[in-house]
């Protein structure tokens, strides 16, 4: 079993920042990619930003040069700076782990969530 620890999230005004952790424990072994996805009410989770251990990032369209993810595989913990937030990222963001166990077994996890709200 993997556990996720997020926190980060709050109440900010458009435009201004947040900072999001997501600290994974337990039996990891080995991870691949750790990632960050948010559902807003009514609305499916979409991707937000993953990233491999290796560094390699993916990000929405819609967070392109204003989010920024990154990971520190000492820590087993992936960060999500977010800048010039608007109303539209108000959302719960959900942290997920993809690795390998000792097994060689496969496994993906997703965190609890933390709520990020954007409203003056």
């Amino acid at each position: 079993q993997v556990q996720l620890a997020e926190s980060g999230g709050g109440l900010v005004q458009p435009g201004g920042s947040l900072k999001l952790s997501c600290a994974a424990s337990g039996s990891i072994f080995r991870i691949n990619a750790m990632g960050w996805y948010r559902q807003a009410p009514g609305k499916q989770r979409e991707l937000v930003a993953t990233i491999t251990s290796g560094g390699s990032t993916n990000y929405a369209d819609s967070v392109k040069d204003r989010f920024t993810i990154s990971i520190d595989n000492a820590k087993n913990t992936v960060y999500l700076q977010m800048n010039s937030l608007k109303p539209e990222d108000t959302a719960n963001y959900y942290c997920r782990i993809e690795g390998q166990s000792v097994w060689s077994r496969g496994y993906a996890y997703w965190g609890q969530g933390t709520q990020v709200t954007v409203s003056s």
